[in-house]
């Protein structure tokens, strides 16, 4: 997991690899601290993640959800085909909005 901060104040969090149960574990506490401590604008760049099993899944809604009770917006980004799939047959894209790539995620974001 690496995170940057994009124009705008927009913090990028780049994930990687596979977020099944082992993968989502391994960054549960980091990812929630970062996408969750306090307001923000969050794009989660999923561009180099290769699965998303139902435990990645429910690390994104339960980030999502964290961050609009806080008010901020998190929104995903660059996700793979697959991994794309997995988020519109199981309706995460209909929760969190999905964008093609990181910078329109960010534009989105900037206009809101």
């Amino acid at each position: 997991m690496e995170t940057a901060v994009l124009p705008g104040e927009v913090q990028r969090i780049s994930l990687e690899g596979r977020l099944d149960i082992e993968g989502s574990q391994a960054i549960d506490v980091p990812f929630s601290a970062h996408a969750t401590a306090r307001k923000a604008s969050i794009v989660v760049d999923l561009e180099a993640v290769t699965f998303l099993a139902s435990i990645g899944i429910r690390l994104l809604i339960t980030a999502a959800r964290g961050q609009k009770g806080r008010g901020g917006t998190l929104v995903l980004a660059a996700a793979q085909p697959a991994v794309r799939r997995v988020l519109a047959s199981a309706g995460i894209d209909l929760l969190i909005p999905v964008y093609d790539d990181v910078e329109s995620a960010r534009a989105a974001i900037a206009a809101a």
